[in-house]
């Protein structure tokens, strides 16, 4: 029975509660996802604080300032490419977005710190808040010709409706694939890496010739932690290209 609750895959994903909190029947329970996301918005702020600040507080001030920087540029020529010198505004956005989602992805990387990222929760409620900003937005900028994204140029009156409807719907979908592809590419990452981790150790501790070839499979899982650091850094990469795509697609559309 210890055995499997040890070695279970998916016990790295449960939602724990440190602090149980309600307040008129609402649930403000402390758990470990909100409590990591929490650290995370401190520990980022500082390091924001450190590398911008002009107080040379800390020796590592150099290397944060250098990285950052670098990253910054990065995402600001990226945005200038796709949105203009109008989309230079959005680059704060961008760049804090990124490094987030870079850090939780990261820290899901260390054995036993739970992954945010892991959390259809996190992702959707992230992607969802951001969807309703840009289009808050867009309402701003463009005004009633927002709805020419729905509605293009040219279509004949008969299939106007069914248009504007198959068009709707492609856009609030947009919420769920942003969200969802996060979602199941960090969770199935970290869940093969448990798989893996947890056919090595079972193999060594039979001992004899299962504690050599249990060699194999941690080579594996060498390999697969490599390769799901990429796919961290890919996915912070890309759910901030497509918020790019999608700025792009509202804001400037016309």
């Amino acid at each position: 029975m210890m055995s499997n609750y040890i070695f279970n895959p998916l016990e790295q994903f449960e939602i724990n509660i440190f602090i149980p909190i309600s307040f008129l029947n609402l649930n403000f329970a402390l758990t470990n996802l909100t409590l990591l996301t929490i650290l995370v918005f401190f520990l980022i702020s500082l390091i924001f604080y450190i590398s911008f600040s002009k107080v040379n507080l800390f020796k590592s001030k150099r290397f944060f300032e250098l990285n950052l920087n670098w990253i910054y540029v990065f995402f600001s020529t990226l945005t200038n490419e796709n949105l203009g010198l109008k989309g230079q505004q959005f680059v704060p956005l961008l760049y804090s977005l990124f490094i987030y989602l870079l850090t939780f992805n990261l820290l899901g990387m260390i054995p036993y710190v739970f992954t945010v990222t892991s959390h259809i929760s996190f992702t959707f409620n992230l992607a969802l808040s951001l969807f309703i900003g840009i289009n808050l937005m867009a309402l701003y900028i463009n005004k009633i010709n927002t709805l020419n994204l729905f509605l293009p140029k040219g279509v004949p009156f008969l299939i106007t409706p069914l248009l504007i409807l198959i068009e709707l719907i492609s856009y609030i979908v947009k919420v769920f694939t942003l969200a969802i592809r996060l979602f199941t590419n960090m969770t199935s990452g970290h869940t093969l890496l448990k798989i893996v981790a947890s056919f090595s150790w079972i193999m060594f501790l039979q001992g004899g010739l299962f504690s050599l070839l249990a060699w194999f499979p941690c080579i594996l899982l060498i390999l697969l932690i490599l390769l799901e650091t990429g796919i961290a850094i890919l996915q912070a990469y890309v759910f901030t290209l497509l918020i790019i795509v999608y700025l792009s697609d509202v804001l400037y559309r016309h």
